[in-house]
This record gives C-alpha cells, sequence and structure tokens, in this order.
C-alpha cells in the first residue's frame, strides 16, 4: 500500500512538473506572438519602378521583383507578373502629398546646443523627392551642400490627432533618405525655402521595408565610398511614434506622406560628381550622384 501510494505521488509529480512546462511553453509562445505583432509579422520590402513605360508598385525578394496590382496602401495583390531587378528602373519608392522632416534629433548632431523641448519641424515638397540612382543638381549659386543621411518614416494610413501608443498602427515601413542641405542657404534666407525644399533635395529609397523595428537600426552615410555618419535610431531624442503623435496633432496625415526624423553626428559639404550613399539596416542602400546644373544658357 506504501509502495503504491509512493509510486501515485511520483506519477502525480512529474505530471505537475509537464503541466508547469506546457504553461511555461505556451506562456513563451504568446510573449513571442505578441513581440511579433507589435514589430510587424512579416519584413517585407515595396518598390514603385517603370518597366516598358508602365510605372507599377511590386515586392522585392532578392533579386525578383513581384507585380503588385494596385498601390501599396490599398490592399494590392499580385498580378502574377516577376520580373528581374535589373530589367526596371526604380524610382522613390512613394508619391508623399506632404514631406515633413524633424530637426536636432540626434545628441551627436545637436552638439553643445540644448536639446530641443519638442521636435522641431519643418517641411520640404514633394517636388524635391527623387529616388535611388537619381541625381542630386546643384545649382550654380549653391556654396555649401551637404548630406543628412536619414530614417524615413511612410505614413499608411490617415491619421489626425493620436496618440503616442497609437502611432505604431498608422505607420506602413520605413527607408532611407538624404536630407540634402544649403547651409549658406539655412543662415541667410528668412525660411528653409531653398535650403532644404528645392527640387531633388530629397532623395529616398531605394525600398519602403515594412516589419523591422525602426527604434532600433543602423543608419550610416558614406560620401565617395568613405563613412561619414553611423548610429543607431534607437539613439533619437523624440522617437519614431512620438514624433508620429505630435505632427499629427496639427496636420492630417495620409497614405504615402513621409516624415525624415533627422541625422546624427556631423555633416560635410558635397561636391558635383560626388556620390552620397546612405544605408539603412533592413532597408539597403540608396546612391545618388551630386551633378551641377544647367543654368539659362547651358552652361555647367
Amino acid at each position: 500500500c506504501r509502495w503504491e501510494k509512493s509510486k501515485l505521488s511520483v506519477i502525480n509529480g512529474r505530471h505537475k512538473q509537464e503541466e508547469t512546462m506546457t504553461k511555461k511553453r505556451l506562456f513563451i509562445t504568446l510573449l513571442i506572438a505578441i513581440y511579433s505583432t507589435l514589430l510587424g509579422s512579416e519584413v517585407t520590402k515595396y518598390i514603385r519602378y517603370v518597366y516598358q513605360g508602365q510605372e507599377s508598385y511590386g515586392i522585392l525578394e532578392g533579386e525578383t521583383v513581384r507585380e503588385l496590382d494596385g498601390d501599396i496602401f490599398s490592399a494590392p495583390t499580385l498580378s502574377g507578373k516577376t520580373l528581374q531587378l535589373s530589367e526596371v528602373q526604380l524610382l522613390a519608392p512613394c508619391k508623399p502629398t506632404k514631406v515633413i522632416a524633424v530637426g536636432l534629433n540626434y545628441r551627436s548632431h545637436i552638439g553643445n546646443r540644448p536639446i530641443p523641448e519638442y521636435p522641431g519641424l519643418f517641411a520640404k515638397y514633394p517636388s524635391s523627392i527623387i529616388g535611388h540612382e537619381e541625381s542630386i543638381i546643384m545649382t550654380s549659386d549653391a556654396t555649401d551642400l551637404h548630406y543628412e543621411g536619414e530614417l524615413v518614416i511612410v505614413i499608411g494610413k490617415e491619421v489626425k490627432n493620436i496618440s503616442v501608443s497609437e502611432a505604431h498602427n498608422y505607420i506602413f515601413g520605413v527607408t532611407a533618405g538624404n536630407d540634402v542641405s544649403e547651409r549658406k542657404w539655412q543662415r541667410d534666407d528668412l525660411q528653409w525655402l531653398r535650403a532644404k525644399a528645392s527640387d531633388t533635395f530629397g532623395p529616398i529609397g531605394p525600398v519602403i521595408t515594412t516589419g523591422l523595428n525602426y527604434n532600433d537600426l543602423l543608419l550610416q552615410t558614406r560620401l565617395n565610398g568613405e563613412l561619414q555618419q553611423s548610429e543607431r535610431t534607437k539613439d533619437l531624442v523624440y522617437d519614431v511614434d512620438t514624433i508620429v503623435s505630435y505632427i499629427s496633432r496639427y496636420l492630417t496625415l495620409f497614405p504615402g506622406d513621409i516624415i525624415f526624423t533627422g541625422t546624427p553626428g556631423t555633416t560635410k559639404a558635397m561636391k558635383p560628381n560626388d556620390i552620397v550613399e546612405i544605408e539603412l539596416e533592413g532597408v539597403g542602400v540608396l546612391r545618388n550622384k551630386v551633378v551641377a546644373a544647367k543654368d539659362k544658357k547651358g552652361i555647367y
């Protein structure tokens, strides 16, 4: 009888251990599911491109482009057509109605200046936006033209006046950007209109990536192959969700609108024929060449 009780006790103990382990496994699985939902369940790269004169959106998988029917913000479907990346001409990955930017948003860029009490906003124009491998045009009166490598937020749904905790629901994905800036015009002009918003002063691309943890991505800038900037987005003074919430107090954002989030470290002047590359972890390399503009007489 004692032996049977002892055996029963051992069996019950094993059952309890197994039950405890099962509960632990379920709990861990639930945590992983919640974490994946918060950060995005799947990493997808979207491009906008031209092929045989036709503009389309597509999903990029390695070197293969899977064409989409419709735009990426309106539940597109796969058309069934595939192309090689080498066959298409990449465009800026979206067509924003608004281009908002945040200044002084890394301590490494702020230097000895005071930390802003709120995100400092300015605007660029949609006409400043260009894509991967397009040229940054430097006019003859531009004398101090700088790169600014940045994480760029892409809005996925119409949004107005949301909280910080709600912001991630309205972010479609991220891309790399270069907030090209003419420093002398910044200092001398009443507003930053031509210094920040001139044509070609807003390269973005090459893709929009969804499903990334945009709060901790490596951002790097190279000028003619030499590393100039390198910092992680976790070092932003105002993080992505805070920025989106703050802007939404004052402006309605629409699908495809973009937000430049600020540049780290220091910057240098560029000159014609320079190649500037902005690399964002999970997105890839945005590459643009600086080209001297032609004046009205066609002289460089």
